[in-house]
């Protein structure tokens, strides 16, 4: 199945009904009166997050969505039925935003949550509502209103509290699958994680977070090279940065991958190159023993590092799990301090988690 995290679609909302012009014509009745019946509202357009879905690809082809049109009024002041209203499945962590205006019109985290996106058409108003005692025939009515119609963007930003950075092969698949249940795709050519892969890491009993692995960075990303910048989105929610380096590659400098990565971050948001990220020097294993440490030292050093660093092993497991516990220890002091509103982007349990169909460990 094709990773689709973006589509643009159009929605309209149906139009409302139309009102009556009627009178009461009945035996022995002859001048019964107005009875013209209201019109019924517009079904709207509604997104409803789905915690079963993981891609927007559902709507890679069917682009045009149309709710119901409410029913016209009738004789015997007989409301028009309402028009049914239309809901459009998308994965949690969809963002709408109105195409012509840029407005934000909702962000969908939780499962179940609906947003309207589209406003059904009001009903139009029969005759019987404008009697009175000096107008006792009024063969006036109402049209029901149009439904609003809209162009909408829909864009996939999944929920994570840890996110992956890092050049192609820096390890960060491997590192994705010695932490959770997760099985993206691993070799040793560039560019094997076409699309973000999400893996549920266990810590302990009702201590688990969420990780996210991304496709690899080069130089130039922002402007379009290797997959560019566009799966960086989907680090927009997450609490943490792991910034993956590898410190065997024969043909990059672990430093000047660092920096590249960064100025590619730098390029693409202000805001996400400021968040909290830890840098993570990988493959130590490759390395004499004795030369490890040194090796280390040199990064930080030439960086001027000055977050948490830690040197692991992602395939042999070395390290890794004081690296997991320091990650959730953060995480617990960070949802500490969060506001109400912004809980739901850090699940505090297994039920509360974001994403349907993630692995387990």
């Amino acid at each position: 199945m094709k990773f689709v995290d973006e589509v643009v679609v159009t929605v309209e909302a149906g139009k409302g009904g139309n009102g009556c012009v009627s009178f009461r014509r009945e035996k022995y009745i002859p001048k019964g009166g107005p009875d013209g019946g209201d019109g019924g509202d517009g079904g709207s357009v509604f997104l409803v997050a789905d915690e079963n879905l993981n891609t927007l690809t559902d709507y890679r082809f069917q682009r045009f969505f149309k709710a119901q049109n409410g029913e016209g009024g009738m004789g015997k002041n007989c409301t028009g039925a309402k028009g049914e209203d239309f809901y459009m499945p998308v994965p949690i962590g969809t963002v709408a935003t109105d195409v012509t205006t840029e407005e934000l019109i909702g962000d969908l985290t939780r499962h179940g949550q609906v947003l309207k996106v589209a406003q059904g058409g009001f009903h139009g108003l029969g005759n019987t509502r404008y009697k009175s005692s000096t107008n006792r025939a009024p063969r006036q009515c109402t049209p029901g209103s149009p439904g609003e119609r809209r162009d909408l963007k829909l864009e996939l930003r999944v929920l994570a509290d840890v996110g992956l950075l890092g050049m192609p092969n820096a390890g960060k698949s491997t590192f994705i699958r010695a932490v959770s249940a997760a099985r993206p795709k691993v070799a040793d050519y560039p560019f094997t994680t076409l699309y973000p892969n999400l893996g549920v890491v266990h810590v302990g009993e009702h201590k688990s977070f969420v990780v996210a692995d991304i496709p690899g960075l080069i130089e130039g990303a922002a402007e379009g090279a290797g997959l560019g910048v566009r799966f960086l989105r989907h680090l927009s929610r997450t609490g943490l940065l792991l910034h993956i380096v590898d410190v065997a590659s024969p043909s990059d400098d672990p430093v000047d991958s660092v920096r590249k990565i960064v100025a590619e971050l730098a390029k693409y948001s202000s805001e996400l190159v400021a968040r909290e990220r830890w840098l993570v020097i990988n493959k130590l294993d490759l390395l004499p023993e004795d030369e490890r440490k040194a090796a280390v030292e040199r990064i930080v050093a030439e960086l001027d590092w000055q977050g948490p660093v830690f040197g692991i092993s992602a395939i042999s497991g070395g390290e890794v799990k004081p690296l997991v516990y320091a990650i959730m220890d953060y995480l617990e002091a960070r949802r500490e301090n969060l506001k109400p509103e912004d809980r739901d982007v850090f699940p505090d349990d297994e039920d509360d988690l974001p994403v349907g169909g993630m692995d387990e460990a």
